[in-house]
């Protein structure tokens, strides 16, 4: 009778544990259907834009003629070969879906898709973009005020500290 049990009780977990296999697979893809909404694999896009334009811009500095581009483009091609090793989507994806499963329950993913293949959600995808951007500018044009004041306190509290730092003379 005890050998029955334990047989029961072995099924009864190999069953529960493909059940929440079952579930932790369905929030996975949840979560990734969510991602590729959302243009998550484009993430890395700005970064490799940048170090491209920073080959360009070392390619210019150093005077290099026309004939050389074709060195430009091949050094180009091996920072996109290393960037793709290190932030390549394939890269990312993995701890992406880990990030949006242990965040987001699968309801609240699908709830996340669900907006985002609405025509509100679609306009966010589209905007939120741009609206980052001009958010950042605006919030670096206003920080730019403030960046004297900080700079005067930043003298002050120096000055105020800097007899403490002296040594003491003696008389």
């Amino acid at each position: 009778m005890t050998r029955l049990r334990a047989i029961c009780t072995a099924v009864a977990l190999v069953c529960a544990s493909g059940q929440v296999f079952a579930d932790a697979a369905s929030h996975a893809a949840s979560a990734e259907t969510f991602l590729k909404l959302a243009h998550a694999d484009k993430l890395g896009t700005p970064v490799y834009m940048q170090v491209q334009q920073m080959f360009a811009q070392r390619f210019e500095q150093t005077k290099a003629p026309a004939a050389k581009k074709a060195l430009l483009e091949t050094y180009q091609a091996k920072a996109n070969t290393a960037l793709d090793q290190a932030i390549g989507w394939n890269k990312l994806k993995p701890d992406m879906v880990k990030l949006y499963t242990t965040n987001f329950t699968e309801s609240e993913l699908k709830d996340l898709v669900a907006f985002y293949q609405s025509p509100l959600g679609k306009k966010v995808l589209e905007k939120m973009p741009q609206l980052t951007q001009q958010s950042a500018q605006m919030t670096q044009a206003k920080l730019e005020s403030a960046v004297p004041v900080v700079n005067k306190l930043l003298a002050d509290m120096t000055a105020e500290l800097e007899p403490a730092a002296a040594p003491a003379k003696k008389k």
